[in-house]
């Protein structure tokens, strides 16, 4: 019991979550992770979840056990990858932290992490981004000292960000983030927009970057994006964007004069 103990501990880094699956492939069966909670080794933080005695685990340490699972999707993204990755300066700050998570249509956080106080609030989002081999595009490994969690680059996670927009995230602040973007890799972006299926994301991405001025903007093919037809009203009372159909703040400095300052407000709010 002792060694396979020792090899247990060794396995499983501080600071973590583990699950009864992956205790089961680390060779601990569920009468012998009983033994060792009873033994003082771990405690439950759930039903079927575990953390080392003593230790402190935050939402970082939880999301761990969702991405140790075989076929896990689960990743932070969006404003969350933002923050992790050193954006934070162009987001507005909240008293209490919201981790945004991202994973399949349909997919639920398991009740021990619903049920769980992890020093944030916790949201599961499904993910804009549809097609086969795109689970894991563009996320990179963010080391949380111990172990280290897939999040979303900023080239993803920016595409998740404005998924939020207007309800989770205003005009104004997705302008800023977009603006301190200035060494996003196309290589990457284009199979990503090509892979969003938000007509929204993709028309507002276009156009944040377009009015930023980017360099990495004019290597992006839009001709093998589908932007969809007609209006999406994002900004009420806002004016029209000509090349993608969007409207957008009134007081916003991109206007050349072919705008229409006479929206239809019948067109479709996104």
């Amino acid at each position: 019991m002792t060694e396979k103990l020792n090899q247990l501990l060794q396995s499983w880094p501080r600071g973590t979550v583990v699950q009864l699956g992956w205790l089961a492939r680390h060779g601990v069966s569920q009468p012998l992770a009983a033994r060792y909670r009873s033994s003082g080794w771990m405690e439950a933080v759930g039903r079927g979840a575990f953390a080392r005695t003593g230790d402190t685990v935050g939402w970082e340490g939880a999301a761990y056990a969702l991405q140790a699972e075989p076929e896990a999707t689960l990743h932070p993204g969006g404003r969350t990858a933002l923050e992790l990755l050193g954006y934070s300066h162009f987001l507005r700050l909240a008293p209490r932290r919201t981790v945004f998570l991202y994973g399949k249509p349909g997919e639920r956080l398991p009740k021990w992490m619903r049920d769980h106080d992890w020093g944030a609030d916790v949201h599961l989002l499904p993910s804009c981004m549809r097609g086969d081999n795109v689970a894991n595009l563009g996320l990179v490994d963010h080391s949380f000292g111990t172990f280290a969690l897939r999040v979303s680059a900023p080239e993803r996670a920016i595409l998740e960000l404005l998924d939020g927009l207007p309800y989770q995230l205003s005009f104004d602040e997705a302008q800023l983030v977009m603006e301190g973007l200035t060494t996003l890799r196309p290589s990457l972006l284009q199979p990503l927009l090509e892979a969003c299926t938000s007509i929204k994301v993709k028309r507002v991405f276009l156009y944040l970057a377009r009015k930023a001025g980017h360099a990495w903007y004019g290597r992006l093919d839009k001709s093998r994006l589908d932007l969809g037809k007609g209006k999406r009203v994002l900004v009420r009372g806002g004016r029209l964007d000509a090349e993608f159909m969007i409207t957008v703040p009134r007081h916003d400095a991109d206007h050349d004069g072919d705008d229409d300052d006479h929206v239809d407000h019948s067109g479709k709010l996104a």
